[in-house]
């Protein structure tokens, strides 16, 4: 059955005239009626009792009226929450960022974002590039951010933030002094990575192949924090950002310096997918994200040079 038909039927039952339910609907009494001529036609039975201007419902239109009520009512609360997300700024964000960000990037992002946008809905899940790449392709989220995938084939991509990797150890390690490292010495000194499937494990693998260096132990975690209480123990050295360890720095519970001659850096953005144009609320989460990441530790000071 046509939908306008039920509706036109809908307001003449709550008012019990054609004139009120034509008002209502911005009609003609005349249009409403040829209206309900072409349901009942329809129907095969009439709908109404007619006494002289009012409009009584029979038996078969107190029982339709009964059964299209509420369908009507929820087509019209559909259509009101898709017209809510076509406007410029929508009503859910669907964010994947890598765990890090989770922890020290995206907290005061999104409590910001939600100053200026009290009623977004947020959704953070935790992945690495890679993952977050295929979750967009599967419409899962609307943005990713992390360090820039190597395949970035329909993507759109705003930089955010770079930083360099940096050996990160305990106070009492040897590698403290600011001494040089043997090859040797770092051949055999345990490396403590995030997970190996992250681009961040991978390059920190190519960075050290290139130089002909396979560590002895390579132990893999899936938590940042739990990486900095390893070293902390002195199970091992790991390389992090000097961002991911500040506090740690500040208070003299961890150490960095460079890897190597060549800095290791890394490039983080935000993707989502290519021809899509941003909402108000993705454009600021952009903004948002530059602005914390610039107050971010990005640099070397107090950080001794590698000599080898």
């Amino acid at each position: 059955m046509d939908t306008r038909l039920l509706r036109m039927f809908c307001a003449v039952a709550r008012h019990g005239s054609l004139g009120a339910a034509a008002r209502q609907l911005h009609l003609t009494p005349s249009a409403i009626s040829h209206a309900l001529k072409a349901l009942e036609t329809q129907l095969g039975c009439r709908v109404f009792d007619r006494a002289g201007k009012r409009m009584l419902l029979n038996q078969a239109g107190e029982q339709l009226l009964a059964e299209v009520e509420g369908p009507l009512s929820a087509l019209d609360a559909a259509e009101d929450s898709v017209k809510r997300l076509a406007k410029w700024g929508q009503t859910r964000l669907r964010i994947s960022a890598a765990a890090s960000a989770c922890e020290y990037l995206l907290p005061p992002v999104i409590r910001e974002l939600k100053k200026s946008f009290s009623n977004v809905t947020f959704q953070v899940e935790s992945a690495d590039m890679p993952e977050a790449v295929e979750m967009l392709r599967q419409n899962r989220i609307d943005l990713a951010l992390g360090v820039t995938p190597l395949a970035a084939t329909n993507l759109e991509m705003r930089p955010v933030f770079t930083d360099e990797l940096l050996f990160v150890f305990a106070p009492s390690h040897p590698w403290a002094s600011g001494g040089g490292i043997a090859r040797d010495d770092l051949k055999r000194q345990p490396l403590i990575l995030y997970q190996r499937s992250s681009l961040t494990a991978r390059m920190v693998e190519d960075y050290f192949r290139q130089l002909d260096i396979v560590p002895s132990t390579v132990m893999e975690m899936g938590s940042i924090a739990a990486i900095k209480e390893l070293v902390r123990l002195k199970l091992g050295v790991s390389v992090l950002a000097p961002w991911a360890v500040g506090a740690e720095l500040a208070r003299g519970t961890l150490k960095m310096r460079p890897l190597g001659t060549r800095p290791l850096k890394r490039h983080w953005v935000i993707a989502w997918p290519a021809r899509r144009r941003l909402s108000l609320v993705e454009e600021t989460f952009c903004r948002l994200c530059r602005n914390v990441a610039s107050g971010l530790r990005m640099d070397r000071r107090d950080v001794p040079a590698l000599s080898r």
